[in-house]
């Protein structure tokens, strides 16, 4: 049923059948058009107020809800609903992981057109909380106010803030009182962050007229237990930033090592900017199975320290080594892939755009005493070409881990060209994993596809596929 006036379409008693992309979930109104929601789970039925209505689908937000999913649990965070980053936090997760494995089998199969595929059991989480190693949260002076704080008349004075961008909306920050990501000390470290700043007069940034002092945080740590924090300044205050630094190092021994960088900069990327190390050495040391890895502020690594190594050790297994193989290994990163594999090939080349990830990938590879891996840097569709295939030596299994937006229809090609006889493609999005599988599937197999969740209470799902030559 369907009600309107001249503001808005509200949609009436829609269940909700499935779980789309991006985690909204499906529905369906009586005449059967798609409705596509947000602020619920499937299972539910909901009254939805409709933001985009097209031709064949609606998008909206559920405003009542009706009946409960079967499915439904209750959220830990105070912030859910608000946050905006663990959008699956409400629903079991057991149920999070059947339709994970269920996003990626149907976008392999619908979207590649991969037909007679293994679907192997998706490979969960252990940790369902405080899974990440890295975090990062950004100092605001006005402090985002609920609808009910607004509609209270309340004076609010000090509207410092200290935690996440509300969706959607880059200059207002929710103030967090904790969090179910990272695990302690990191809620502990950054209350005392904004209770020292607040009690010493600290100015917190201000995002409309790009003025403050306080700009970012960001704490990472390492299987180890050891510590790393990142300031991000707007501008020097050396007495202020000093005895900040001196108060948390006295107060938190876990941290091994604290760095800051001075960003006058209208974002917080802090890929262009110059750290200082106040403590420390700058660094993190990780292991993963007998592998050394330095981490650095900039470094890229996987955030869920425990599932990348379940993701590294099946990525190996499907490449299924005998140790005489030439190995590519494309979007390399910082060659944590390239340093598992090298143990058991006989040459590894890896490839990637960013320069300072290859450095990495050079210095793990040395770090480890691994003689047998090369790595170049270049957009990956221009140096991957038919001259870098003519110099180098054929790969018999080729390994590619790109970002979202999978690979360019050139470096399909030129795999295709290179015609190695197995592919271990890791992706982060089953979507366009499955388009490039498409464009490959006249001359190779999908044998088996393995979903990875490494962000349980969110929809992202990894996806390994193995490809043989046919």
């Amino acid at each position: 049923m369907k009600k309107r006036n001249k503001k808005n379409i509200i949609l009436e008693n829609i269940k909700l059948l499935n779980a789309g992309a991006k985690g909204v979930a499906i529905g369906r109104t009586e005449e059967g058009k798609t409705v596509m929601v947000t602020g619920a789970i499937p299972g539910d039925v909901v009254n939805v107020k409709v933001k985009k209505a097209k031709s064949k689908y609606y998008e909206g937000e559920a405003v009542d809800l009706l009946e409960k999913s079967p499915y439904r649990v209750d959220p830990k965070c105070i912030h859910f609903g608000v946050c905006g980053g663990c959008k699956w936090q409400n629903m079991s997760y057991e149920k999070q992981l059947d339709f994970k494995q269920e996003e990626v089998y149907n976008n392999i199969k619908r979207i590649g057109g991969i037909e007679n595929f293994e679907t192997m059991p998706i490979l969960g989480s252990e940790e369902q909380y405080f899974y990440r190693n890295k975090m990062e949260f950004s100092f605001s002076n006005a402090r985002w106010l609920t609808q009910y704080e607004i509609s209270s008349e309340e004076n609010f004075g000090n509207r410092d803030a200290l935690g996440f961008h509300i969706p959607g909306m880059w200059s207002k920050i929710l103030d967090l009182k904790e969090c179910f990501l990272q695990e302690e000390p990191s809620n502990t470290i950054r209350l005392a962050v904004k209770e020292y700043a607040v009690k010493n007069g600290l100015d917190f940034f201000d995002v409309k007229s790009h003025e403050g002092f306080l700009r970012t945080l960001m704490m990472r740590q390492n299987s180890a237990g050891e510590w790393m924090v990142l300031f991000q300044l707007f501008r020097e205050e050396k007495e202020n930033r000093e005895r900040l630094f001196q108060f948390l190092l006295e107060t938190f021994p876990q941290i091994k090592t604290l760095v800051y960088a001075i960003n006058p900069k209208p974002n917080d990327s802090i890929y262009d900017l110059d750290i200082n190390v106040y403590s420390g050495e700058g660094f993190l040391m990780e292991e993963m199975d007998g592998l050394k890895f330095k981490i650095g502020p900039k470094s890229f690594f996987q955030t869920n320290y425990k599932q990348a190594l379940e993701l590294y050790r099946k990525t190996l297994e499907f490449a299924d080594l005998k140790g005489d193989e030439v190995v590519y290994d494309l979007y390399t990163g910082t060659g944590t892939i390239a340093q598992y594999v090298a143990r058991k090939a006989k040459q590894v080349i890896g490839i990637e755009s960013v320069q300072e990830a290859i450095d990495a990938a050079i210095e793990h590879a040395e770090l480890n005493g691994l003689t047998n891996t090369t790595f170049y840097c270049g957009d990956m569709k221009d140096i991957f070409n038919d001259e870098f295939l003519a110099n180098h030596p054929k790969a018999d299994v080729l390994i590619t881990d790109p970002p979202r937006d999978g690979m360019h229809q050139k470096v399909v090609e030129q795999i295709l060209k290179l015609s190695p006889e197995k592919v271990v493609y890791v992706s982060c999005n089953s979507a366009t994993q499955a388009r490039d599988l498409a464009l490959m599937k006249e001359h190779y197999d999908v044998v088996k596809i393995l979903p990875v969740d490494m962000f349980p209470q969110t929809h992202h799902v990894e996806n390994i596929a193995l490809l043989i030559k046919k």
